[in-house]
């Protein structure tokens, strides 16, 4: 019997009638709902025709997450009075509820890109309604774009829905935009918010740290239970709290643990009983409830009986390191759009209230909308779905964000390396094989290739652990892990065991036998004998062979990728010399991963996994102030054998060396007598007062023409001390202008030294920006012009007879009217033996005293 009283009271019935009517004349439509109006569960009756008057349609309704998937089919069929699995289905991976009679079947948008791609036509379904476009997860950008492609080219009849809470419809509607004359797809709003509530802010004391990584300042936790107690105190109700992560959801229950309420545990790995109670709600007498919860309550669920929300104000992303190969999570403030679909989990069986554990300073500075997930996550599942599509690099798909470009070729690289792309792109049998096994495409190569080795029961186990991570508590060992699920008891080994089930089902269809296979142990029959530990290091190294990792000396390991690694204290793999790294995560922060879950591998089963990264060669490089020469075979960036080379490494690539350490260390490196640092300083000189013939002799210059000046001693050179024997100042007479001539020049334009009226020859100072010639003052009486080189008149020091600077100038004949008789005046008490005549121009040169100028 249909429960007409509960759907009536469901505001988004009004907008019914407007949405048929778009679909009726368009064939697409953006339902836009705010949270709790019943988009989810009212909307695809009354498309089905299982309510109202409209013609009966087969639909299929496209959720985020499992767990939304079941709670809206379950709440649909109690709408109708049903069970589920009858009127109204639901299919999530490995387990589908759903018969002839099913018109509405609820699906993740993983099992519905399954189905596009086994057959694009969809058969049989007459709409599609795409839930929480908002949310931009990738699985659902990419299911919209694919449909887009679909309606506009083999079922023009398909009617395609995007239903958001928040979300952008403007960019959605342009998006539906299936034929150029059309325009954008209808935007239907329904009106209304549920039954309201009330936002409070509570912001956090003083000195709380923003959260990095999956790291959250404690002192935020202990306020949000603080924030808990309040609510419970103030108002009625059950109350749900948001918070990012599973381990803040076990500190916070711990902190709540002496009230008198049942605090649960709600996140996509809580047992299927625990995700039942919640959404079953409590019965008369029972104690209020506290569900604390990630994201995946934001959405699509309704937990019944709640009138509180706490809202810690914080998320979690995926962010990938596309160079190492390696996700990690960050801890995000929540956007406004994510805020808001929190905000409506308060209002739905009743007026509520929310409190925000933020300021309304930082709520006034949240991004509106969450970060889409193709802009940050590893893609190469959806470049292996592209490639299948037809359209490898998906420039011709309908995407709100384009795939940035050194994703798709971080993609593109595994998809090739794996055997799933050819070179130009193009999926190959094999990688259709691997899209339609269900798991990220490095899985589905491990179990492919691991099938044969290991037999596809054991190699399909590992697959089910690598493909949902098991609890932290299973520990860091995979084997363990393994043994840990296979003894079950809990909720993860039950949906464990389900999986592993389905993946060796998936196995024998994708016909293992014609996969590539490792060549380690011989085969099945071999692998039957292998141990749990040696089999799961196998099947890990399969997926994740850039991971396969060596002890380092002193501790942790080295990925062949290059990235360092370290395990847990306590780890019992501390003691492995060789890994295969399941799971591990790398922050900003740090340089070394951290392993999650790693199983330990032999060096055989490490080189046969990453062969593709193996090399061998020789090493000639620059290192601790010298050359050195190494044979290296190599594992990536691990080093697996080494072996010194003397005079026989190649010259080329130990010329090549010297000049990094030249590049490095200096010019220094070289031998510069004081004749070679003058040459060098004199020719600087010309080439910025005169420029070209004149070479530029500083380092940056010196070093790109290196094999004009420095040969051909620079190859005839093996190691530093070689360097130290090199005359530069030879070299660099190699780069004088003798093919113009003007080398003769040199002396002329900027001579080593110049005559002064005493006869003296002075060296001339070109170190700085002007010449300088530096000379006793009597040695320049009767010289009125300033001396000149290439032009520029130096920069004379007179100087005492003691050598001491008593005057600097650029004009002579100035400083003689001017300021040689304030010079007299000190200088001729200090020094009275030597002359000091009044009339400078007319006096004597001399560098002598005067009783020596007297006696001639």
């Amino acid at each position: 019997m249909i429960r007409n009283d509960a759907l009536d009271r469901l505001p988004v019935r009004h907008a019914v009638p407007e949405l048929l009517t778009a679909l009726e004349e368009r064939g697409t439509a953006v339902l836009a709902a705010p949270p709790g109006t019943g988009k989810t569960t009212l909307v695809p009756l009354a498309l089905a025709g299982l309510i109202g008057d409209g013609p009966r349609r087969r639909v299929l309704v496209a959720e985020p997450r499992r767990m939304a998937v079941r709670a809206a089919a379950r709440r649909m069929a109690w709408l109708l009075g049903q069970e589920v699995g009858g009127a109204v289905g639901f299919s999530v991976r490995g387990e589908r509820r759903a018969g002839p009679a099913t018109r509405v079947e609820v699906v993740t948008t993983g099992v519905l890109l399954q189905r596009l791609q086994r057959d694009p036509e969809l058969p049989g379904v007459d709409v599609v309604l795409l839930d929480e476009c908002h949310e931009r997860h990738l699985d659902a950008d990419t299911a919209m774009a694919f449909l887009v492609d679909v309606r506009a080219t083999v079922r023009p009849d398909l009617c395609l829905i995007a239903a958001s809470a928040t979300g952008d419809t403007r960019a959605w509607a342009d998006l539906l935009t299936v034929l150029d004359s059309a325009g954008p797809a209808p935007v239907v709003r329904a009106t209304g918010e549920g039954h309201g509530c009330r936002v409070l802010f509570a912001a956090p004391p003083p000195g709380v740290r923003p959260a990095h990584g999956t790291w959250v300042d404690p002192a935020l936790l202990r306020h949000v239970a603080a924030t808990v107690r309040l609510a419970l105190d103030r108002h009625e109700g059950d109350l749900l709290c948001f918070l990012p992560g599973t381990g803040e959801i076990a500190r916070t229950a711990g902190m709540l643990a002496d009230l008198d309420v049942e605090v649960l545990q709600l996140h996509g790995r809580a047992p299927a009983a625990v995700q039942d109670a919640v959404l079953k709600g409590r019965g008369p007498g029972d104690a209020r409830r506290v569900v604390l919860t990630t994201s995946v309550a934001e959405s699509s669920l309704t937990v019944p009986g709640v009138r509180i929300v706490v809202d810690s104000g914080l998320a979690r992303e995926p962010r990938t390191d596309h160079a190492r190969g390696l996700g990690s999570l960050a801890t995000v403030p929540v956007s406004v759009a994510v805020a808001t679909q929190r905000t409506g989990r308060a209002g739905r069986e009743g007026f509520g209230t929310v409190y925000r554990c933020w300021s309304e300073i930082d709520d006034a500075r949240q991004a509106r909308f969450p970060s889409p997930e193709i802009r940050v996550a590893d893609l190469t599942a959806f470049a292996l779905r592209a490639a299948c599509w037809g359209d490898p690099d998906a420039a011709g798909l309908a995407l709100l964000d384009t795939p940035p470009a050194g994703a798709m070729a971080a993609a593109r690289s595994v998809l090739t390396a794996i055997g799933a792309v050819g070179e130009d792109g193009r999926v190959s049998e094999r990688g259709v094989r691997m899209s339609r096994i269900g798991v990220h495409p490095r899985l589905a190569r491990a179990l492919l290739d691991g099938a044969p080795e290991v037999g596809a029961r054991r190699a399909a186990e590992v697959v089910a652990l690598l493909s949902e991570e098991p609890p932290r508590v299973y520990g860091d060992d995979l084997a363990a892990a393994w043994r840990a699920a296979r003894r079950g008891g809990d909720g993860y080994g039950a949906r464990w065991k389900a999986e592993a089930r389905r993946l060796e089902r998936s196995a024998a269809e994708a016909d293992p036998g014609s996969g590539t296979g490792t060549g380690i142990g011989g085969g099945a029959s071999g692998g039957a004998a292998r141990a749990d530990d040696a089999v799961a290091g196998l099947v890990t190294a399969l997926a994740f062979p850039e991971r396969v990792a060596r002890a380092r000396e002193g501790s942790g390991f080295l990925m062949v990728s290059g990235t360092g690694a370290a395990l847990a204290e306590g780890s019992a793999l501390r003691e492995a010399s060789w890994l295969a790294v399941a799971v591990a995560d790398r922050t900003a922060q740090n340089a070394t991963a951290r392993v999650r879950l790693a199983a330990v591998v032999d060096e055989d089963v490490a080189r046969a996994a990453a062969g593709h990264l193996s090399s061998s060669g020789e090493e000639v490089h620059w290192e601790d102030g010298d050359v050195v020469a190494r044979s290296v075979s190599r594992l990536g960036a691990v080093e697996l054998a080494v072996r010194p080379l003397r005079e026989d490494a190649d010259p080329g690539l130990v010329r090549a060396a010297l000049l990094d350490g030249l590049g490095r260390e200096g010019l220094g490196l070289l031998r510069w007598s004081r004749e070679a640092s003058e040459l060098r300083q004199r020719l600087g000189f010309l080439h910025r007062v005169l420029g070209a013939p004149w070479p530029d002799v500083a380092d940056g210059p010196l070093l790109d023409r290196a094999e004009e000046w420095l040969e051909p001693e620079l190859s005839r050179a093996r190691r530093r001390a070689d360097l130290g024997r090199l005359d530069a100042g030879q070299a660099l007479g190699r780069l004088l202008p003798w093919a113009t001539g003007e080398a003769a020049r040199l002396d002329e334009l900027a001579p080593e030294r110049i005559e002064v009226p005493s006869g003296s020859r002075i060296r001339v100072d070109y170190g700085g920006e002007q010449p300088v010639l530096a000379v006793k003052l009597q040695e320049m009486f009767g010289l009125a012009e300033t001396p000149r080189v290439a032009g520029v008149p130096v920069l004379v020091h007179l100087l005492s007879p003691a050598g001491r600077p008593a005057a600097v100038t650029a004009d002579l004949a100035s400083f003689w009217r001017s300021g040689y008789p304030s010079v007299r005046a000190e200088l001729r008490g200090r020094y009275p033996k030597h002359p000091w005549p009044e009339d400078p121009g007319a006096a004597q040169p001399t560098r002598h005293t005067s009783a020596r100028l007297r006696r001639g």
